[in-house]
């Protein structure tokens, strides 16, 4: 893919697309326009980037109970979310780099809760084997990923962008808290965390929401 097709195939304009890979606008156009071209290494990477992002978007729907699969370790019996969260990827037997809910529990921004039931995860689709899971994507890239206890989790930027990407079927409580905490723990700013272009507004929405949070 050339920077054309790949910024068209995500829908991009070049300024949306200058701004999610952090790119200047005026490369972004030079390349598109043929004055310069990408060195090699940078088309591999952000074609990468690209076949990730666009694996991702694919439709998330919340799964309901069926007996017919396996069930997860409950986190009620657990003295911790990170020692559930631990089990919770024994069991599943393969590697998984958790999101939302339970990244922000592997940030300690976000405590979960008792009957905690979904589990939203980067993974192969063979995790749908289990209930409650979420495939939010089939890969992630690795400058998106952290790393804590053995745990891995998207980081915190991609974790709000994942929140707004599925806030049409994603209980808002958890990021608003972890929103409201990193904004009263970090000067009274947001500064460090960025979303794709398509979120701006929206996050800016939630941002007002975090501020108040605890007001209400």
């Amino acid at each position: 893919m050339d920077i054309h097709e790949m910024r068209t195939m995500l829908g991009d304009t070049q300024s949306e697309f200058s701004a999610r890979y952090n790119i200047p606008f005026r490369t972004v156009q030079n390349w598109e326009a043929g004055v310069r071209r990408p060195p090699a290494y940078m088309l591999e990477l952000l074609t990468q980037r690209v076949q990730e992002d666009l694996v991702n978007r694919k439709t998330a729907v919340l799964p309901v109970f069926d007996p017919k699969k396996l069930s997860l370790p409950k986190m009620r019996d657990y003295p911790t979310s990170l020692a559930w969260l631990r089990a919770v990827q024994e069991c599943m037997g393969e590697p998984v780099v958790f999101g939302l809910d339970e990244a922000l529990m592997c940030h300690g921004r976000f405590l979960g809760r008792d009957d905690e039931f979904l589990v939203w995860v980067y993974g192969s689709d063979a995790l749908s084997r289990f209930n409650g899971v979420v495939i939010l994507g089939n890969h992630i890239s690795s400058y998106n990923v952290r790393s804590r206890n053995g745990l891995r989790y998207t980081d915190f930027s991609r974790t709000v962008s994942d929140a707004l990407a599925n806030e049409a079927i994603l209980d808002m409580q958890g990021i608003t808290e972890a929103v409201s905490h990193y904004y009263f723990t970090n000067n009274e700013s947001v500064e460090g965390i960025s979303v794709a272009p398509e979120y701006q507004d929206r996050f800016e929405a939630l941002v007002r929401d975090a501020v108040e949070y605890y007001d209400n």
